[in-house]
């Protein structure tokens, strides 16, 4: 996502018909009909104080924003993994 734009500009986009998915977050997609596993984490006092700012930035709740961290970074990885398989001598 390159540009953030309100949901009122998307929703106008949207309505003259235009493309309003360069705006989305392929992270905070909604995927129907993926079950959902509750896992606990323990971290240090300082790494909650940081995601607490960042999602307080960001106006989303600290699990939300490490859902869509993850999401991204295992996006990333999955990446990295395709090219280096891709590049394998055969």
């Amino acid at each position: 996502m390159d540009k953030r734009i309100c949901s009122q500009q998307a929703e106008d986009i949207f309505d003259e018909g235009g493309d309003v998915l360069p705006y989305a977050d392929e992270a905070t997609f909604e995927r129907p009909h993926q079950s959902q596993r509750r896992v606990s984490i323990d971290m240090n006092e300082p790494m909650v104080v940081r995601l607490d700012g960042y999602a307080s930035e960001y106006g989303v709740t600290r699990q939300s924003l490490m859902k869509i961290w993850l999401a991204e970074r295992l996006d990333q990885e999955d990446d990295r993994k395709a090219r280096r398989t891709a590049s394998a001598p055969r």
